[in-house]
């Protein structure tokens, strides 16, 4: 299924519209409210693709497109739409904001309880969570920019008040996740003796190197990285004393939420008291992609250009842009560890900290090594490499191969998902887990950013045609009838044969969100110039020259009596050739196309004057 990112993000935003809106006010719904997570992914369906697309905007009215209006009309007319966005907005701010005025990053329902027996305690559901800090990042980015616009065409005085209330709430709950998500970031550091030191030897010596062997290499690899973090990192975290010894391995990312005993981050921007830390030491790969994710925007070619940070939070930024870059080389290191045999390439990957193995995981670190060579802007053989890999998972994960019966990855993958336990969460209540069920849409986001990387044809070709598989399984998941039609996600659809376990939430919102990233992604990959073929180029240049010739030629013959037909022929033929000439780098195809049809016009005036002197 071929991926047309402005028809599929029209139809999202019309079921969005038909879902979350009536009588063209916003409707949060049974579970709106609920989880700070859910609720922010839900606004970013909205915002995200309207404040990183031009022709998806809606903070201007005046120049909203036809089709946009016509996706969103359940919604309200042009003008309606953005303030009830302003109005959604504010009050996703009061509602995740505590009676301290504190911002607020509850996981809510996202949590799960490990003992069945014990539900989760009001204080659990109310922890706050990575996922949460990252998306709040985007979100109020999103909605700084909008009302940046906004605010200066809408005349309403009761939205203008809104936006003055929002504006403020949403400017401390970015500082508030910024922070909150300094003081999650971890290095945790253990002897090669451990059981997690033994569990990363085995990984990175691939069953081929001896425990020492891996030491040696791990020191010469990382010694760089360790100098790194123990002289610049600071900022929410105590980086443990023994980092300094060589002897001892370490992994650094983000735990899932706030670690214990995580210092205090000191700022001058009113976000409240900064609540205790509950979360281990302990990194975790689903939890530091989704950082990064949520990191890279704050240093975003828009979030630049349009000044949406403020002296306090640039400096936070500065802070986490140094952890964003350390933890995408430790990861890449780790993945690439071997040139002959990489660690990412023996999938299922096999985590550390939790003691898990599962393609997911595979899948988070090839995530961080996308980032990597996004941030390196990397054409090489490690591209090519993390192709195949990522092929491999699509495989593995039943979605460009047929399931078995029985087929258990079905299960773990798409429809329970892996449950992460998450440590420390035992110190309030009955242990908590986290269940990650997006393989797909995960897997769908990093083809289509290396797609949108890739610069090398085979390579591209390879991509594309995998995006476009991945999407035609993920478009056939859409809820098809009841709450949420044209949403995500009715995993029955992709596998009837299966037995899918019934969720309690009709709609998935970080599936959702994600497809509705995705097609943002892929607006912009085909916002690229198409990649360039050498071979093409040079048969272009060298049918311009034959072109070239033969219209010299043929400028030099006598015009025929034809009332300025064969002159205007010839203008026209110049005007292509011109065209042609200014395409030839940048698009050798349509320059070869171009010319090619030169050629058959000055053939065609070639034989016409051949026939006229012979008197046919």
């Amino acid at each position: 299924m071929q991926i047309k990112p402005r028809q599929h993000l029209l139809d999202i935003w019309q079921a969005i519209a038909r879902h979350s809106f009536d009588a063209g006010g916003w409707q949060w719904g049974d579970w709106g409210k609920e989880s700070s997570v859910a609720d922010a992914e839900r606004l970013l369906c909205l915002l995200y693709p309207a404040t990183e697309i031009p022709a998806f905007r809606l903070d201007d009215p005046d120049t909203t497109q036809e089709d946009v209006q016509q996706a969103l009309k359940r919604a309200g007319g042009r003008l309606e739409v953005p303030a009830s966005l302003v109005t959604a907005a504010a009050d996703f701010m009061r509602a995740h904001t505590g009676e301290d005025k504190r911002p607020t990053f509850a996981g809510g329902y996202y949590f799960g309880s490990a003992d069945k027996t014990k539900p989760l305690t009001e204080e659990q559901r109310q922890l706050g969570v990575v996922d949460s800090f990252s998306m709040s990042v985007t979100l109020c980015l999103a909605t700084l920019g909008f009302l940046k616009v906004y605010e200066t065409r809408t005349r309403r005085s009761d939205i203008k008040e809104t936006i003055a209330e929002l504006r403020q709430d949403t400017s401390i709950r970015l500082t508030a996740a910024m922070v909150s998500l300094l003081r999650s970031f971890t290095v945790n550091v253990f002897d090669t003796d451990s059981s997690q030191g033994a569990t990363l030897c085995e990984l990175l010596g691939q069953g081929r190197l001896s425990q020492r062997q891996v030491l040696n290499k791990f020191q010469n690899r990382f010694r760089s990285l360790r100098a790194a973090i123990n002289e610049s990192v600071f900022l929410g975290i105590d980086v443990q004393e023994g980092l300094k010894d060589e002897n001892q391995l370490f992994e650094c990312g983000w735990a899932w939420s706030m670690v214990k005993d995580a210092p205090e981050v000191e700022t001058s921007e009113p976000i409240g008291p900064q609540p205790e830390g509950v979360a281990n030491a302990v990194p975790y790969l689903y939890f530091t992609v989704v950082a990064l994710d949520g990191i890279q925007d704050l240093f975003s070619d828009r979030t630049l250009t349009l000044g949406l940070l403020n002296t306090e939070q640039q400096k936070l930024a500065e802070a986490l842009r140094l952890r964003w870059e350390l933890t995408q080389q430790y990861w890449s290191g780790i993945a690439r560890f071997d040139a002959d045999r990489w660690p990412l390439e023996d999938i299922p990957w096999r985590t550390t900290g939790q003691k898990l193995e599962s393609a997911y995981f595979s899948l988070s670190v090839a995530a961080i090594l996308v980032h990597d060579l996004m941030r390196r802007r990397a054409t090489d053989d490690d591209l090519t490499r993390t192709v195949a890999v990522v092929e491999r998972l699509a495989e593995r994960g039943r979605i460009t191969s047929r399931m078995t019966r029985e087929d258990p990855m079905v299960h773990e993958l798409h429809n329970v998902g892996v449950a992460l336990p998450l440590q420390g969460s035992e110190r309030v209540g009955p242990p908590m887990t986290w269940s990650m069920t997006d393989f797909s849409a995960q897997l769908l986001k990093r083809t289509v950013q290396l797609c949108t990387l890739s610069r090398n044809l085979a390579s591209h070709d390879r991509l594309l045609r995998l995006a476009e598989g991945i999407f035609d399984h993920m478009w056939k998941r859409r809820i098809r009838d009841g709450e949420g039609v044209g949403l995500w996600d009715n995993i029955h659809a992709a596998y009837p044969e299966a037995e899918i376990h019934k969720r309690r939430v009709p709609v998935s919102w970080s599936i959702t969100e994600r497809v509705t990233e995705v097609m943002v992604q892929a607006h912009q990959m085909y916002q690229q110039p198409p990649i360039r073929s050498l071979e093409l180029t040079e048969l272009s240049r060298a049918l311009l020259s034959e072109s070239a010739h033969l219209l010299g030629n043929e400028q030099m013959e006598p015009a025929p009596k034809d009332d300025g037909r064969h002159g205007m022929q010839l203008r026209n033929i110049e005007v292509k050739l011109r065209r042609a000439r200014t395409l030839v780098d940048e698009q050798p195809g349509t320059a070869y196309a171009l010319t090619l049809e030169v050629l058959g016009q000055l053939d065609a005036l070639a034989r016409a004057r051949e026939a006229a002197d012979r008197g046919v």
